[in-house]
């Protein structure tokens, strides 16, 4: 039955074809076989022309390979931003206590006032440590504490004692908080940096 796709030996042969180191083969093979129409290569024209064929193929510069794509800054806000969305939707439909609830709401405020399109956003885009804690932060930090609560909670109903899963949960939401607040500050004072630098380039140019 036919498949769709070309084996992997037969798509590797395709390609060696149609590369430059091949081509490059065939050029140097041609012109041992000029040779060999012109009476110089004697008996030993396979062997002329081989050699040509691998010499030329040799001397071919590799091929060139893609780089990878990787998305530009905006890209990945823009990524981060749809998770964002997800996230909360999710939290919408899960139970939370009132404190708890409180503190996740203005937790998920504060990331979107981060990931807000704007100059903050441009900010936080020059920051890939601040985008990489921000993206674990929504992608698997909150999801895993609000999952964790719920699922603890029920076991609690059943076996009550120890500490209560919502003194945890508030708990892991104030340190989420916490790390917000730094990635707020660390890119308030690189922008601040950023002023200050200005300032000093633009005193720079009047004083030369």
């Amino acid at each position: 039955m036919a498949t769709s796709s070309a084996p992997a030996g037969l798509r590797r042969l395709r390609a060696y074809l149609e590369s430059g180191k091949n081509l490059a083969g065939c050029v140097c093979g041609l012109a041992g076989l000029g040779l060999t129409l012109a009476g110089v290569a004697g008996a030993y024209w396979p062997a002329v022309v081989a050699g040509l064929y691998g010499a030329g193929a040799l001397i071919a510069p590799p091929e060139r390979v893609d780089a990878p794509h990787f998305p530009e800054p905006a890209e990945q806000l823009g990524v981060v931003r749809e998770d964002l969305g997800r996230l909360r939707a999710y939290v919408a439909e899960v139970e939370l206590p009132a404190a708890a609830g409180a503190r996740l709401t203005e937790l998920l405020e504060l990331y979107a006032a981060l990931l807000d399109p704007g100059w903050v956003a441009d900010v936080l885009a020059t920051e890939p440590e601040a985008v990489h804690r921000l993206s674990r932060a929504i992608r698997l930090d909150v999801p895993e504490c609000v999952d964790t609560y719920s699922r603890t909670r029920w076991w609690t109903r059943l076996t009550p004692g120890g500490e209560s899963p919502e003194r945890h949960l508030e708990r892991q939401l104030a340190l989420l908080l916490e790390e917000a607040e730094r990635v707020t500050a660390d890119l308030r004072e690189t922008e601040a940096r950023r002023q200050q630098t200005h300032t000093t380039d633009l005193e720079g140019r009047r004083e030369s």
